[in-house]
């Protein structure tokens, strides 16, 4: 479907521009896609408009989408795209409503950024990591023990790849054991075009008045958790209350939620490719390289994540992007980028060096990569070797996928072993 918006000015006659007809507002549906496919139209744009304009299900108006390697990493550290101006303004969008609050870390630029990290960055420097490492590793040895004992067949969603990232994100926040549960159902809520803008609103208040509390109580009873973190900073006038709660809203259902698909997707991509897993086991030293090209070559969401608004006029690969306009970059076709990636679209653990923007770049790259890559090493390293025979219990193309999830997933992972 193509649709056409008019235009009110004519680009500049100094300033490289391919025109506006050359970039017709296509409708991107975002189609619902199993297993590891690409997505076509993606690949289409990457292919033959690498700056192109798009219109997403929501909001109003079309959005400009940038799919190359380098512009990628352009846009996503330039200064003249702001995440700041997005707030109050309905641009086109995957979902009816925005999943960060308005005063989260995702919507802010420096210098405010720059302040609202310095106050996470130290729940995740190496040290911090580490120190996590050993409990993670007892989480994990737990989860195996009880699928064990319960037997095969088992769902690795409902008895891994769920559990293990949520206890984890829970640990280093503070969130107690019982109180997990709530922190699954608003990210469920939350993380899906699914449910309707009232659903979603509903959730991310009641997930905001939990943090408002539970942040509260930590600037009475202290602790060493994250939660306590952040009250410390809401002390000092580092932080406002509510930039902590959105900070901690953030973090914990990112952090939760983008480890339980990823992860997943992970072993999936290994047991549909039986070489790569036997490799695995016999080199198990590749397994940090084998970490960072699955990240690279799994398409870990549907469609784009926040956009940001061009602040003044910018010319991106020849095209005149306009100040006010919203700008889209997709991480996804990056990674595919066949001037940085060879054969892009094949699983490759003897790429090399692999320079790929999973957890994004500039300013609003990831916090917690390395919590990240930790927890999904311990995962991969622990089912391959406590379960020699693991595999698929199904056809590959009967597991089922998370229908309008923006992190893809599978809904179910049946194995055996």
């Amino acid at each position: 479907m193509t649709t056409n918006t008019p235009e009110t000015a004519a680009p500049a006659q100094d300033t490289p521009d391919t025109g506006r007809d050359a970039h017709p507002v296509r409708f991107w549906a975002v189609p619902h896609l199993s297993g590891l496919d690409f997505d076509p139209f993606l690949a289409e744009r990457l292919r033959e408009d690498p700056v192109s304009r798009v219109q997403l299900p929501h909001g109003e108006g079309f959005a400009w989408l940038i799919t190359r390697y380098e512009d990628v990493k352009l846009v996503t550290n330039d200064a003249r795209f702001s995440r700041q101006a997005l707030v109050g303004r309905a641009v086109t969008r995957m979902t009816p409503h925005f999943i960060p609050l308005d005063a989260a870390v995702g919507f802010a630029d420096p210098p405010d950024h720059t302040r609202l990290r310095r106050s996470v960055a130290k729940a995740f420097t190496p040290r911090a990591v580490a120190g996590v490492e050993e409990r993670a590793r007892r989480i994990m040895d737990d989860l195996i023990d009880g699928m064990l004992r319960a037997g095969a067949p088992a769902d690795l969603m409902a008895r891994i790849h769920g559990p293990f990232p949520l206890a984890v994100i829970s640990e280093i926040m503070g969130v107690p054991e019982h109180d997990r549960p709530l922190m699954r159902k608003w990210t469920e809520s939350l993380l899906t075009a699914a449910h309707s803008r009232a659903h979603s609103e509903r959730a991310k208040a009641e997930i905001g008045a939990y943090f408002t509390d539970f942040i509260g109580r930590r600037r009475t009873n202290g602790g060493d958790d994250l939660a306590a973190v952040l009250a410390e900073a809401v002390e000092t006038d580092e932080l406002s209350l509510e930039e902590a709660v959105a900070i901690a809203v953030l973090i914990q259902i990112s952090g939760a939620h983008a480890v339980t698909n990823n992860s997943a997707n992970m072993l999936y991509a290994l047991l549909t490719h039986p070489d790569h897993m036997a490799r695995l086991r016999a080199e198990p030293e590749l397994l940090p390289a084998a970490v960072e090209e699955l990240l690279r070559f799994i398409p870990h969401r549907n469609g784009v994540g926040i956009a940001r608004i061009a602040t003044e006029d910018v010319t991106v690969r020849g095209v005149r992007i306009r100040a006010g306009e919203a700008v889209y970059a997709s991480y996804l076709t990056a990674n595919r980028d066949s001037d940085v990636f060879a054969d892009p679209g094949r699983l490759d653990f003897d790429r090399g060096p692999t320079p790929h923007l999973a957890f994004g770049h500039g300013p609003h790259y990831c916090v917690g990569p390395m919590l990240a890559r930790l927890e999904s090493r311990i995962m991969i390293a622990s089912l391959l070797e406590r379960l020699p025979r693991l595999r698929l219990a199904v056809p590959r193309d009967e597991v089922r996928w998370r229908r309008e999830a923006l992190i893809r997933g599978p809904e179910a992972l049946p194995v055996l072993w």
